[in-house]
């Protein structure tokens, strides 16, 4: 460890807890939607059941400690605390990975990857990672930034300077949602980055897919039609206006809750209820990242930052690895992915959706190894 890292512990006091429990008990309660599933957003039904939970059988401490039996550490770069776990390999010459969440995920969304990354089942180093899981700036327990251009571009200038103070001189990245942004972008910018693997590709159609469209991208171009349609208030809000969101969704746990649970619901690969697929104490863990940390604001302002990185295709000449679930939200076949990258390997999924580690992991990490397998 080098003397601008510091461990970490996660340690949220009991006063923030206490609190939540009064906010809890206290919440002003709108009237039941007039549907009967979830197109007018989370159910009321449901909402309040999973509050009771968290008011009454969600246990924080014992949560706490499971994600403390990582090893976690913050640095300042560039005036800003970078919190991330770093787990070594008991390999030595294990591969490092630098993996990145996006929102409305954060560090919980890799419990279930992290180990059978670092200490595989094979035994075999050649299947080992050293894997480091940074949060965002303005997520979890990194800083909140106080000053504009915490964008994407500098966010993967910062993982890569992250990775160097870690003592990697060449080393792979993986990412989804904005950690698809970061890692493509850290793919442009080479550094020591190797490699690249996605779990969402920032993909276009392509004039061919546009005029004559085969039945894969007719699918994708109607998902992302109903996407454009229904789906992107959030998105819409929080790049035009993340402060006035955010005084809503820290005063108030249910809001931060629903605001969080209802993308996971549109999201997964859950057949029509998010615990199909996580375990509430899971969803409740991630809610809690943005909750005690009061992230709801700082972490939306990443969209008014970079949403227009999005329509920046400039060419990934690194290899790219990319698994596809079918799940996605937004689903870009190959063909629309192979101008913006330079794909070496692409894996359609059986199953799985959006936070891809989080609801698959086994899926994940068989496809990660495969992929950096011809990079060690």
């Amino acid at each position: 460890m080098t003397p601008d890292v510091s461990p970490f512990r996660i340690d949220v006091g009991s006063e923030i807890l206490d609190d939540l429990r009064t906010r809890l008990a206290r919440t002003r309660w709108p009237e039941a939607e007039c549907v009967d599933d979830w197109s007018q957003g989370m159910p009321l039904a449901y909402t309040r059941d999973l509050a009771d939970y968290w008011a009454d059988g969600y246990d924080w401490r014992a949560r706490e400690a499971a994600l403390n039996r990582f090893d976690h550490f913050t640095t300042e770069i560039d005036g800003l605390d970078i919190h991330f776990i770093h787990q070594r390999s008991p390999h030595h010459d294990a591969f490092p990975l630098v993996i990145t969440h996006g929102w409305p995920g954060s560090i919980v969304e890799f419990h279930k990857v992290i180990e059978p990354l670092v200490n595989p089942a094979s035994g075999r180093a050649e299947d080992a990672f050293h894997v480091v899981c940074p949060s965002l700036p303005g997520y979890g327990f990194s800083g909140k930034p106080t000053r504009t251009g915490w964008g994407v571009e500098k966010i993967a200038q910062t993982w890569e300077t992250l990775m160097g103070r870690l003592g990697y001189d060449r080393y792979g990245a993986q990412g989804g949602d904005w950690g698809a942004a970061v890692t493509t972008q850290m793919g442009r910018n080479r550094g020591h980055c190797v490699a690249i693997h996605l779990n969402m590709p920032i993909g276009r159609p392509t004039a061919e897919a546009l005029a004559n469209p085969t039945e894969e991208e007719q699918r994708a171009l109607a998902a992302l039609a109903e996407h454009r349609r229904w789906g992107t208030g959030y998105s819409k809000q929080q790049s035009t206006r993340p402060q006035t969101l955010g005084y809503g969704l820290v005063d108030s746990p249910v809001g931060q809750m629903a605001w969080i649970i209802e993308k996971f619901w549109a999201w997964m690969d859950c057949d029509g209820h998010p615990e199909n697929v996580l375990s509430r104490d899971e969803l409740l863990d991630n809610v809690m990242v943005y909750w005690v940390t009061g992230t709801a604001a700082s972490s939306a302002r990443l969209y008014w930052e970079s949403f227009k990185v999005w329509g920046e295709m400039d060419r990934v000449e690194l290899p790219t690895g990319v698994a596809a679930f079918p799940g996605e939200l937004l689903k870009s076949p190959r063909s629309w992915c192979e101008s913006i990258y330079n794909v070496t390997h692409w894996s359609a999924m059986p199953r799985g959706g959006h936070f891809a580690a989080f609801e698959q992991p086994e899926l994940f990490v068989d496809d990660v190894r495969a992929f950096f397998a011809n990079f060690r």
